[in-house]
């Protein structure tokens, strides 16, 4: 990968989506990089996600980045985890170490990887706010170029300490659960047309992208990944990556309706 921003733009999530299922993951995928999404991001963690994706990828590898992830207790077990990512991806464009399991030990050889050309920039991620200081103390390291952390209206935890920490150390910020939890509980508000009228001029069409451009409008977040199963759904959430941004007034309005 290039050194540049990763976006801001919408990319694809696939936890809970497409485990072992090749055929939806081809169906979402291809809707999502027709409607302009470019990243997609995975993880040993989601069982065969990471199979199905390389699979739908096959066409349009070269049009998307893959983010995806170590997540292993030890450099033994995670040594073929990246093997497994290269078989199917032939690169990795940002490699994460998965909820910072071991993420010390894991560092220095994934900067090695790093260094002969197989993975890009380097990443940590956690879900739990109690996560963050250490989240934090991973990034003041200086050796990781991504972090991906929950942020959403009813979650701005992170708002606090790794945000503002991000933008001093020059990190893009991968944004997970932007639609609520990872079950998407703030889609349960559902605002009514009537109520979104206020966001039509910033090419929100549903509560879903007002969601998504309620984060992508910090000009801190780079990159917001919801999940999906619909392909339909995957041509809608990636239009919300495109300007105009949401200003103040209008990213409270999505807070009030929220909340």
């Amino acid at each position: 990968m290039e050194e540049r921003r990763l976006g801001p733009v919408v990319g694809l999530g696939t936890w809970r989506t497409f485990d072992r299922d090749a055929e939806l993951a081809r169906r979402v995928v291809d809707a999502a990089v027709s409607a302009g999404c470019r990243v997609v991001d995975s993880s040993p963690m989601y069982g065969g996600a990471e199979a199905s994706l390389a699979e739908a990828l096959e066409g349009c590898r070269n049009e998307v980045d893959v983010a995806t992830k170590i997540w292993a207790g030890s450099v033994e077990e995670g040594r073929p985890q990246l093997a497994a990512q290269l078989r199917w991806f032939g690169r990795v464009e940002v490699e994460q170490i998965h909820n910072l399991v071991a993420w010390e030990e894991q560092l220095a050889w994934l900067e090695e990887e790093r260094g002969a050309g197989r993975i890009g920039r380097l990443g940590v991620t956690h879900y739990a706010e109690s996560a963050f200081a250490e989240l934090a103390r991973a990034l003041r390291t200086g050796r990781f170029e991504a972090v991906q952390l929950p942020y959403n209206p009813a979650n701005r935890a992170c708002e606090r300490e790794l945000l503002p920490l991000t933008a001093e150390l020059g990190v893009a910020v991968i944004v997970m659960q932007p639609l609520g939890s990872s079950s998407g509980r703030l889609l349960r508000a559902n605002p009514s047309p009537p109520e979104l009228e206020p966001l039509r001029a910033f090419g929100v069409e549903t509560w879903p992208q007002a969601l998504l451009k309620w984060a992508l409008s910090d000009e801190r977040v780079d990159l917001v990944i919801p999940a999906t199963r619909r392909p339909e759904h995957a041509r809608e959430n990636a239009a919300a990556g495109s300007p105009p941004w949401l200003g103040p007034e209008e990213r409270r309005l999505v807070e009030r309706l929220a909340a």
